[in-house]
């Protein structure tokens, strides 16, 4: 596995994944993803800067400069709802790349508040995409595309 967390950008050409989800006010879900993929194949776009520059009235900004380029450039994205907060950015990146056909995966703790919106809105445009409601099954999903 490689790793690429903002601000650093991804220039290579290889199968990467975007890691979308909760980073303000929830446990670094990303991190365990990462663990769970590190022997395989794959290039994982970390937005989750491990020392955010709060003080620095650019870095918004530019987060959301990278995070645009880096959705765009990875392979697939995956998505984790966590039930600490509601992610407004994350569910209207759902909306957005769910109108496309780049692979998406998406996970949702069974205690998120906005769960059955999750649910019914991918359903109506991606009805292919299986909502899973661990990490451990998220993580499943990501190997077995890496594998397909």
């Amino acid at each position: 596995m490689k790793y690429i967390e903002a601000p650093n950008e991804f220039l290579g050409k290889e199968t990467s994944l975007f890691l979308a989800g909760g980073i303000t006010g929830c446990p670094n879900w990303q991190q365990e993803v990462a663990t769970a993929l590190k022997d395989l194949p794959i290039t994982l776009l970390n937005p989750r800067q491990k020392s955010f520059p709060i003080e620095d009235s650019t870095a918004a900004l530019e987060q959301i400069k990278w995070e645009y380029r880096h959705l765009r450039k990875a392979s697939a994205i995956s998505f984790w709802f966590p039930h600490e907060t509601l992610c407004p950015i994350v569910l209207y990146e759902l909306g957005a790349w769910s109108m496309t056909d780049k692979p998406i995966f998406v996970g949702v703790h069974p205690d998120y508040q906005r769960k059955l919106d999750v649910e019914i809105q991918t359903s109506l445009v991606r009805p292919e995409v299986e909502i899973v409601y661990s990490l451990q099954d998220l993580v499943a999903q990501i190997i077995n595309w890496l594998h397909s």
